[in-house]
């Protein structure tokens, strides 16, 4: 149909085609932004667009309350689906101290084998306190923007990211594919502005600029987003079909080129006088930019030297974040209360007399453990000396000294004896489980006093429930700590088995549930639907899921690489009960896994009780093999490989690092399931092993020759 010319349309024309057009481009935003099938071309819809605007413009009185120009992305969601980054989003190390920052080049240059004096530049730039987003444009255009979740997985928040003005919706001199990555922030202005009006509203009080960014950009509704004043900063890429750059500065300019908007105190350094000298800057200049930053990130300039240094399980190597010291403050230590852990720990908080630290509202800071009260180390010595060198510990209402360590946990750093109370009495540690009377014991050499109940503790349950629900664990959608406490204390859940035997002990209407404040049919239905996703889940976030003492995420990655599946795990660490014999030596083996948590790791699988409950929760679930690398091709994959000696073309870490990409397992021990030794000059007595075991000895030349350079 052949549409009439804008400037031909008589009013009765126009107010109608305006209806028409406000249809057509709803449907087409509900197609494109809440079913993921759009039914019109870029073009097309670009030409609706264009219309609609032209026809207000010539007829401004005509112009309807649910105008296209007053709206972007659809109407709101149900709820934020998932969405998996084909390249992981990931954290940064973090120095605290000029020394951190020289310790961090200095290692760089140690792990690409440069001498200390050897030129390496690095990009600073401001770390902004905000929210990290990814934004992915295909031929041009911004087709999904993603929180950063748990690195590998986050929430799409696509229709969101197009309210906010410093984000372009195309973009011109891109790569095919580009993901672009930065921060959503709140200028500070405009964060005040927010609360005034939320406070006029009765509505919620933000407490500082970053939650008001995050609570923005994450709301189901994009037209709330679009009344928030967000903004945007990149500063780094995900998936690339094609390179931006040789190196980060330039990289950086090529996206400020394309319309993004780049921070610009980014410099180059090439000393780390520089660097440290920029951070000084940044620092000098913090409190006029008008948006919080909470550091300086370094990133090595060269891209090349970053793809040489990778990754580690959470971490780029090439990349640190330099924080600002701590904000303090003083206020009165009101009490001390001890909360138990999943691990049994008792760990002693403060409850302070609310104070602001960093721009946010303290009333709680943790006190460590037992010899932190007392003000003494491990070995005894005062960390908080008097003017006599005498310890000084902490006591309910004493005048403290509140930091924000990271800004972000409260800490208690110091003690005003001058004004102690005349009545005050040392803190008593308690000897017994404050939660269920079980005896609270210190093994010699740990600074923790930890309750024996197990699983007859109450805290311990359910500390351990909150952290198999956690982000980096299975992550259940609608199944959070508060949830994890109400159900634990309605006797609901127990242990972690009882989670996925919810819907089949109350029916799909979960009647007590729905009937609960906060819940209804729909809400315990979605429940049950992401309870029951979640049955198929990853070797390593199992492992992790556990809540094993000394078993953290970053471990439990290394034990399903090492292990491949479920099965092989479980044989093995069974195995591994008498703490010797070829499965203890291979598990010891695995480079990040040393004696202590390898044994709480046996421990747990040949207690009878956790043994039963992990294998009443593994019952109801699929757990999937851990996914190796395309090593097609390679001639170590499957092998074990240890290295020795001194190797002179490349660093240990960058040879494990090679061997690993190729499918190898390397191991800091030699034993008969040994495969190879790579044996560099000073090699030992692991070579003199090996050539004991009959087993395949390399020079580092050979090695290279194997695995093709």
């Amino acid at each position: 149909m052949e549409l009439k010319a804008v400037e031909e349309l008589t009013e009765q024309e126009a107010a109608a085609e305006l209806a028409r057009l406000a249809q057509a481009l709803l449907a087409a935003n509900t197609a494109y932004h809440t079913n993921d099938a759009p039914d019109l071309s870029d073009a097309d819809y670009d030409a609706l667009k264009k219309r609609n605007a032209a026809i207000e413009a010539r007829f401004p009185t005509l112009k309807r309350s649910d105008s296209p120009s007053d709206q972007v992305g659809a109407a709101p969601a149900e709820g934020f689906s998932k969405v998996s980054h084909a390249v992981r989003m990931l954290s940064l190390s973090n120095a605290f101290e000029d020394e951190d920052v020289v310790d961090f080049v200095a290692s760089i240059k140690r792990y690409l084998g440069l001498a200390e004096s050897a030129p390496l530049g690095f990009t600073a730039e401001p770390k902004i306190d905000g929210l990290s987003l990814s934004l992915r444009y295909e031929q041009g255009r911004l087709v999904q923007a993603a929180t950063r979740g748990d690195g590998a997985e986050g929430e799409n928040v696509t229709a969101n990211a197009l309210t906010i003005a410093d984000i372009p919706h195309r973009i011109a001199d891109a790569p095919d594919v580009l993901e672009v990555r930065g921060e959503v922030y709140m200028s500070q202005v405009d964060f005040e502005n927010l609360n005034a009006r939320q406070e006029a509203r009765g509505g919620k009080q933000f407490a500082n600029p970053r939650n008001a960014a995050a609570g923005s950009l994450r709301q189901l509704d994009s037209s709330i987003t679009r009344d928030r004043p967000l903004r945007f900063f990149a500063y780094s890429w995900g998936e690339l079909s094609a390179p931006l750059a040789e190196t980060q500065m330039a990289a950086i300019e090529r996206l400020a080129h394309m319309g993004f908007q780049t921070n610009p105190l980014t410099a180059l350094c090439e000393t780390t006088g520089a660097m440290i000298a920029q951070y000084r800057l940044i620092e000098e200049r913090r409190a006029t930019l008008g948006y919080d930053i909470d550091g300086v990130v370094y990133k090595v300039d060269d891209l090349a030297l970053q793809a040489r240094l990778g990754f580690r399980s959470t971490t780029p190597r090439w990349a640190i974040a330099h924080k600002f010291p701590a904000e303090l403050a003083w206020t009165t230590l009101e009490a001390i209360d001890i909360q138990v852990g999943r691990t049994g720990a008792l760990s002693p908080v403060a409850r302070l007399n609310p104070v602001t630290v960093g721009g946010v509202v303290v009333s709680n800071a943790t006190l460590h453990n037992e010899d932190y009260i007392a003000g003494i180390d491990a070995k005894g010595v005062p960390i908080r000396p008097d003017e006599k060198g005498a310890p000084k510990d902490i006591r309910a209402g004493d005048w403290v000294q509140v930091y924000r360590a990271g800004d972000v946990i409260p800490k208690v750093a110091d003690v005003d004896l001058s004004k102690r109370p005349a009545d005050s009495v040392p803190y008593a540690f308690p000897q017994l489980c404050p939660e269920c009377g079980s005896d609270a014991i210190r093994e010699a050499g740990d600074a923790v006093r930890r309750c024996s109940g197990g699983l007859i503790c109450p805290a311990q349950a359910v500390e351990k429930l909150k952290h198999f629900v956690s982000r980096s664990a299975f992550d259940i959608e609608g199944l959070g700590a508060k949830q994890v406490e109400q159900f634990h204390s309605d006797g609901w859940i127990a242990e972690p088995a009882d989670i996925f035997t919810l819907r089949e002990r109350f029916g799909s209407g979960l009647q007590q549930l729905r009937n609960k404040e906060g819940w209804g049919e729909k809400s315990a239905g979605n429940l049950f639907d992401a309870i029951d996703t979640r049955r198929k889940i990853g070797l390593g976030r199992l492992i992790f899921a556990l809540g094993i003492r000394h078993v953290g995420e970053q471990v439990s990655n290394l034990l399903a690489r090492h292990y491949g599946n479920w099965t092989s795990f479980e044989a093995a660490v069974e195995q591994a009960a008498p703490l010797e014999g070829p499965a203890w030596d291979d598990l010891l083996a695995i480079d990040g896994v040393g004696s202590v948590l390898a044994e709480s790791l046996v421990s747990t699988f040949n207690q009878d009780n956790e043994r039963a409950a992990i294998d009443r929760l593994v019952a109801h679930l699929d757990v999937q093999d851990e996914e190796r690398p395309d090593t097609d091709g390679s001639p170590v994959a499957g092998k074990t490989v240890v290295f020795t000696g001194t190797l002179e073309k490349m660093t240990r870490a960058e040879a494990k690092a090679r061997a690993e990409s190729l499918g190898a397992k390397v191991s800091g021990s030699v034993s008969a399931k040994t495969d190879i030794v790579v044996a560099g000059p000073g090699a030992g007595s692991k070579e003199k092993k090996a050539r004991d075991l009959g087993l395949t000895i390399l020079d580092e030349d050979g090695w290279l020759e194997l695995i093709g350079g």
